[in-house]
């Protein structure tokens, strides 16, 4: 019993890490473009399904001391076989102040994480501004940005050569 006293007095008395902070200072739209280049097709009524293609990048860097950049870069196309539909590219970010965390840990949170925190307001602009043009909301189902995250290392880990150069 004595031992089990000893060992937890021993973990109170040690100093812990500092709390990781994170704060969001601010979130906006960085750029937003939307074209609708066959007004004449719509009002034909509904055309055959539309193909949709989708692009999710999300990049971050440092600003200044404790604050990060990260962003989020989407491109939607829906095309027929009588061309372009419609064309939305918007870039969504946000600056997050980060004290605290291990370096180590920095990059993955700034591109899993932040990303994750703002994907939810991407996502109602993509809808809006989709119905607003003249089409259904286009819904975006939820990113894995874990998974993005890891296929981009896989991706640099591949493309290293032994010395160091990328192909």
């Amino acid at each position: 019993m004595a031992d089990q006293n000893e060992t937890s007095e021993t973990a109170a008395s040690s100093p812990a890490e500092p709390p990781v902070q994170v704060r969001v200072v601010s979130q906006f739209i960085k750029d937003v473009s939307f074209e609708n280049p066959s007004v004449e097709r719509m009002l034909k009524g509904p055309a055959e399904e539309p193909q949709l293609k989708l692009e999710v990048n999300v990049n971050a860097r440092h600003m200044e001391g404790s604050l990060f950049e990260s962003v989020i870069d989407f491109h939607a196309n829906a095309t027929s076989k009588d061309g372009v539909i419609y064309a939305l590219e918007c870039t969504y970010g946000g600056v997050f102040e980060i004290r605290k965390m291990p370096k180590d840990a920095v990059e993955p949170f700034l591109l899993v994480n932040c990303p994750a925190l703002l994907f939810p307001f991407l996502r109602r602009l993509a809808a809006d501004i989709t119905r607003e043009g003249g089409f259904p909301p286009l819904l975006l189902d939820p990113i894995d940005f874990g998974q993005l995250y890891m296929k981009r290392k896989q991706e640099e880990q591949a493309g290293a050569t032994p010395n160091g150069k990328t192909n």
